[in-house]
């Protein structure tokens, strides 16, 4: 199904790997031009390229996601690019698992930074862009850790989760009776976020994936909210592997 989606400019950040990629490969198979944006420029030519061989139209853009300044430009230079801003992914994020007792506060800065900054950050560029055209489409990866605490050892990843899903139903209050806001909660999904832990919990973490459900099912649940009809909002979707208890 493209329609609702066929034409639609769409920004998605972290959009190199794992959920980001799947999205940008699903969205733009379905007609929409697609705005790739992430650290890494090998990866994002890498995704450009799968796309465009196929015959969709797709760009990369070098993005640190907790540069403001960056953020901005990019936005700006998306609409130069392709005449318009429809919708922003806000997919950039970490989740390096550690007990708070460990006290490794360069994790938790590095998420406040990414998840939850970069999150701010994606919002103050598209939000103008969008009152002013009166329309627009803001999706939040937020995750099952911010519907529920994941600890011991999430409980700092959970709290910046938990302050994405907040601030994704405060903007749609503020907002919504023009733009729509989503924030999507999965929980295990084969992606490099379970890489972000390098320290003692990350037997753990591996040995949790391993349930993991792939990429594409969120790309599709994420695709589901932006094909609706403009008079409809999906604002959320929990979606996690069947057999995930938490």
């Amino acid at each position: 199904m493209s329609k609702g989606i066929a034409g639609k400019v769409v920004l998605i950040t972290g959009g190199s790997t794992g959920i980001g990629a799947e999205v940008a490969r699903l969205l733009a198979s379905r007609g929409a031009k697609v705005a790739v944006a992430a650290r890494r420029q090998d990866k994002l030519d890498e995704v450009v390229a799968e796309i465009t061989a196929q015959g969709g139209a797709a760009k990369g853009y070098t993005l640190d996601v907790t540069n403001k300044h960056q953020v901005q430009e990019v936005v700006a230079a998306v609409v130069a690019d392709f005449g318009k801003l429809d919708v922003l992914i806000n997919n950039a994020g970490l989740m390096p698992i550690r007990p708070m007792s460990e006290v490794n506060t360069d994790e938790w800065d590095a998420m406040i930074d990414v998840n939850l900054k970069g999150t701010l950050y994606g919002i103050a560029a598209a939000l103008p862009r969008f009152i002013a055209q009166e329309s627009g489409h803001i999706i939040n990866l937020s995750s099952v850790a911010g519907i529920k605490v994941f600890a011991p050892g999430g409980t700092v990843y959970s709290g910046t989760k938990f302050a994405v899903s907040a601030i994704s139903e405060g903007l749609r209050q503020e907002v919504g009776d023009k733009i729509r806001v989503t924030s999507i909660e999965p929980g295990a999904v084969d992606s490099d976020l379970k890489h972000s832990t390098s320290g003692t919990a990350k037997d753990n973490v591996l040995d949790f994936y391993k349930q993991a459900i792939p990429a594409a099912s969120v790309a599709r649940a994420i695709a589901f909210a932006i094909e609706q009809p403009d008079d409809v909002d999906i604002n959320e979707i929990v979606i996690r592997p069947t057999r995930q208890e938490f």
